[in-house]
């Protein structure tokens, strides 16, 4: 969508980053804040508000806009991605929060396999829908409608999440005077917690498959043409990994530090395809691989956290990890640079696989707690 309205690969990778990167900015504020709460539904279902309103403008500007003025259209599809991502740094706490609370060690992992398998399923029907409008409708009209038909269906979600039963939290802590002071007590649990500080670096560097898989759609268009169809086949093939990996892999595997470690694997595996890849076929395993690794990325790094982090300092511990790992988001817009100046997918595909193996193997060499 946005390749529609801009040529620059820039671009591409920086919108990429803004649909997950604004949720950086207030990890941090989140924990200081969700530290004290002993329930954190009720805010939970402000940020889920947020997120629908912010998706369905997205569509809304694009339906209204469109190619009219392709520059203020990208504009508001720029807020509208970031006012979605920082919606999400709240809601990110506060789900780890209710993870935590709902499920021991051994259920969380197969829970959360399971909602990545349902979740899967749903974006199958999506890819489904997807490609039935990308290739019946024009764009920017296609574009539209997805996020404005796609709003109404997470809206629907949401609904469904809040109307659990938060059980209370017993241990919390007390809330500092200043976000200031809560920032010099948050340094402190970095520096002086080394297996949170490795953590962080790890899955800082599996975040590294970014630099290079907003392009590879762009890639496989310069080696055959592709249609809506297609692109929609792809978003199917993604799922079915996510939902082959989270069956056969995640949901029967309880330690997450191996979790982890495999989940570079299939990302190392899909860029290496990526090196030679040329058909429809190929790029369709690419996008399997992804969608096992993807997942596998999400549950270990989300139990990994929660497995160190005392009780009542879980927000922080979360906000920590998240918020200094969430700076792998951005990798999308140096692959852009890289590739603008370069002009070459293997590159930067050779540099992802070069990063991805140095996670794995320190991966491979976590501190064990106790």
């Amino acid at each position: 969508m946005v390749h529609h309205f801009s040529d620059s690969v820039i671009i591409v990778g920086l919108f990429a980053s803004l649909l997950r990167g604004g949720a950086i900015v207030v990890q941090l504020y989140a924990a200081f804040h969700a530290q004290a709460y002993k329930r954190v539904l009720p805010y939970l279902k402000k940020v889920f508000f947020f997120r629908f309103i912010s998706w369905f403008l997205i569509g809304l500007s694009v339906f209204l806009i469109g190619d009219t003025n392709k520059s203020l259209t990208l504009f508001f599809i720029g807020l509208g991605l970031f006012s979605f991502s920082f919606s999400a740094g709240f809601g990110a706490i506060y789900f780890k929060e209710l993870q935590a609370k709902l499920f021991s060690k051994r259920y969380r992992g197969k829970t959360m396999a399971n909602r990545q398998v349902a979740g899967s399923i749903a974006s199958i029907i999506s890819g489904g829908v997807a490609g039935y409008v990308l290739s019946e409708f024009q764009a920017p009209l296609n574009y539209a409608c997805l996020f404005m038909i796609s709003s109404f269906f997470m809206l629907i979600g949401f609904s469904a999440f809040v109307s659990m039963d938060e059980p209370e939290k017993q241990n919390v802590s007390v809330k500092e005077k200043s976000f200031k002071e809560f920032m010099k007590n948050s340094i402190k649990i970095l520096k002086n917690d080394r297996r949170l500080k490795q953590q962080i670096v790890v899955i800082f560097l599996g975040y590294s498959y970014f630099l290079s898989m907003p392009f590879v759609i762009l890639n496989a268009n310069n080696s055959f043409r592709l249609t809506g169809w297609m692109l929609g086949g792809f978003i199917i093939v993604q799922m079915i990994g996510s939902i082959l990996g989270s069956t056969f892999f995640w949901r029967k595997i309880h330690d997450y530090e191996k979790m982890l470690s495999l989940s570079f694997v299939f990302a190392i595996l899909s860029f290496v395809v990526a090196l030679f890849a040329n058909d429809v076929y190929s790029y369709a395993l690419i996008f399997l691989l992804f969608g096992i690794s993807i997942d596998g990325f999400s549950i270990a790094g989300m139990n990994l956290v929660i497995e160190i982090a005392p009780e009542e300092k879980r927000p922080t511990y979360t906000a920590l990890q998240t918020t200094l790992t969430s700076f792998g988001l951005f990798f999308p817009i140096l692959g852009g640079v890289l590739l603008q100046f370069v002009s070459s997918y293997n590159f930067i595909y050779l540099i992802t696989i070069t990063l991805l193996i140095v996670g794995y193997v320190l991966s491979r060499r976590f501190e064990k707690r106790g």
